[in-house]
């Protein structure tokens, strides 16, 4: 007998066989067809936060039984999660969002971009009249209330009994490493960025739920933990540092204390987005000890004080030199990475030599340059003496070229040093990592020649052999 694939049948034991002799057959026991899941295609554009953001939403997707496509003519719906902050990620965004309904034709929209207007109108709206749904940042439950309304999961008796996926949830990110997003928004009004009226201000998650993702990352094998936020240094602010529990303990919800629950976590522990407030300083001397990565990622955006005063930013240019200075003297081995605005509006050449001069007197490791971009909404766009972009443009490439040669001679000074390697990726004679002043994606990594047989998310020990503009050449250690 043919048993078609909708039909189960139980079978008898012998001794029933036997009983049942001559008797007509057992009657079949009908299950409901399987039905394939619907699937749902996911495109994410944006920063690190934005892919915590997909992350969130495609674990929920997953433990709801929705499953996903790498292709968009195999998806029942296509989510885009956009970026709205500088115009090239708003057309980068409105592009994706065209793509995707030209190739799919079911759309739902998420994400920054989702929460800009235009004349008062949405801006996807007005662009892509089409798309099903749109929504903001951080809007997890929307988006799924949108995908119910549009792709309805069907219920199925089996799937629906597998218990939900592990807490740390579904990563977009390779396994041995991870972002970790620990608040929301920012509490700051910087004039050339509009990321609170995007995103809100400043939510700072309790450092409980916070401690407990990050363990729940480790016990999946992940060996970095990347900190990230809108402003990390202010973490626990909008609480007033309220006490929560970790481990039973009561710890203040704080970034010193955070960075210290998970230093004892036994991974690499990279710090993001750090402003630099006087209580950064609390946490050079755990780098200096070994108990985090002696990596401080601060966005000091210019250094002369009057363009700074425009920017609304909240420290000066010699403050932070010598803030730098005192980190260097606690953990010389410090990494510290900035990103610069080159060309904000009204910049003189002097104060644009002021921002040089701050960068060669700094000799900072790792430094991203971008030239002003107008960003609808922001306050800048209403100073004075805007630069053309030109002009911008050729500020932008002289920092960088400054800062070229800053990076390969500290880079130099490495050679011969024993260099502690998380490996990204291997090939049959060189694998390619990042030891600890390299973040993965904006910072350089290490071409280690070998022939030894290494995995992705192996610590490997390599001495630096030579250095390029950006990158370090090794060979295993030993």
């Amino acid at each position: 007998m043919k048993i078609s694939p909708d039909t189960a049948f139980a079978r008898p034991s012998t001794r029933a066989r036997d009983d049942a002799a001559g008797a007509s057959p057992r009657a079949a026991v009908k299950v409901a067809p399987r039905v394939a899941p619907p699937s749902i295609g996911f495109v994410s554009l944006g920063c690190p936060k934005a892919l915590v953001d997909s992350e969130r939403i495609l674990t929920q997707l997953r433990a709801e039984g929705y499953a996903t496509s790498a292709t968009y003519r195999d998806a029942d719906l296509v989510i885009v999660n956009t970026c709205g902050f500088i115009d090239a990620a708003v057309q980068e965004s409105l592009d994706a969002i065209g793509e995707a309904l030209a190739e799919n034709g079911k759309v739902i929209v998420t994400g920054c971009l989702g929460a800009k207007t235009d004349g008062g109108e949405n801006l996807v709206r007005k662009v892509h009249g089409k798309v099903l749904a749109v929504t903001g940042p951080h809007a997890t439950d929307e988006v799924l209330q949108h995908v119910h309304t549009h792709l309805p999961k069907p219920h199925d008796q089996l799937v629906d009994l597998i218990p939900p996926l592990s807490p740390a949830g579904i990563k977009l990110t390779p396994r041995h490493y991870a972002y970790l997003k620990i608040a929301e928004g920012c509490n700051h009004r910087c004039s050339f960025c509009i990321i609170p009226s995007l995103r809100g201000d400043l939510v700072s998650r309790p450092i409980g739920a916070v401690v407990r993702e990050a363990e729940n990352l480790v016990q999946q094998g992940v060996r970095e933990i990347l900190v990230i936020s809108q402003d990390t240094s202010a973490y626990g602010v909008d609480l007033r540092y309220k006490l929560d529990f970790v481990g039973g303990r009561a710890v203040k919800t704080r970034m010193t204390e955070l960075v210290r629950e998970l230093a004892q976590l036994g991974v690499w522990v990279r710090l993001h987005y750090v402003y630099p407030y006087p209580h950064v300083d609390e946490i050079v001397p755990l780098m200096a000890d070994g108990q985090v990565l002696p990596y401080l990622d601060v966005p000091f955006q210019h250094a002369d004080p009057r363009i700074l005063k425009l920017m609304k930013r909240p420290a000066s240019g010699e403050k932070n030199i010598e803030r730098v200075a005192a980190w260097r003297a606690i953990c010389p081995e410090i990494t510290v990475r900035s990103t610069f605005i080159a060309g904000f509006p009204g910049e003189t050449e002097a104060e644009f030599e002021t921002l040089l001069q701050f960068l060669r007197e700094a000799r900072l490791d790792r430094v991203g340059c971008f030239a002003y971009s107008p960003v609808s909404g922001a306050a800048a766009n209403q100073l004075p003496g805007a630069l053309p972009e030109e002009v911008r443009e050729e500020r932008r490439l002289r920092v960088m070229q400054v800062q070229e040669e800053i990076s390969r001679q500290r880079l130099q000074r490495k050679i011969g040093t024993a260099q502690r390697v998380l490996i990204d990726r291997v090939g049959p004679t060189v694998a390619i990592g990042r030891s600890s002043a390299d973040a993965p994606e904006i910072d350089g990594v290490v071409h280690i020649k070998t022939r030894r047989r290494l995995a992705v998310g192996d610590f490997v020990v390599v001495k630096i052999t030579a250095a390029r503009e950006h990158d370090l050449v090794a060979v295993p250690a030993g």
